[in-house]
């Protein structure tokens, strides 16, 4: 019994780690910028940044040309953007990977 109490506890600790190391919240915001919308490509003062990869992404994104309405969807700017993105290799506040198709949270 006591067994069971402690890998139930220790269950449930791990699954408060996982959950508090998602960087995104359920309405598609990162640090309190939405993920979607205008984006603007930037190398000093970003707002989020992100690091391209092809497994385990935070968020799935389609870039599109018009209405980026929808979590995921990125249009790209140089003028008034919703969003500042910096690209990096290590120590990213968020994950992405570029589809074609159903663009999201995964």
């Amino acid at each position: 019994m006591k067994r069971f109490l402690l890998l139930s506890a220790t269950l449930l600790l791990l699954s408060f780690t996982f959950i508090a190391d998602t960087p995104l919240t359920k309405d598609c915001k990162c640090k309190d910028f939405k993920m979607y919308g205008k984006v603007k490509f930037v190398n000093n003062f970003p707002d989020v940044k992100v690091q391209f990869v092809e497994n385990f992404p935070d968020l799935k994104v389609k870039y599109v040309e018009h209405f980026p309405d929808e979590c995921g969807e990125w249009q790209i700017v140089e003028n008034f953007p919703d969003v500042k993105i910096q690209i990096v290799e290590n120590f990213p506040d968020l994950k992405v990977k570029i589809v074609n198709n159903f663009p999201g949270i995964p």
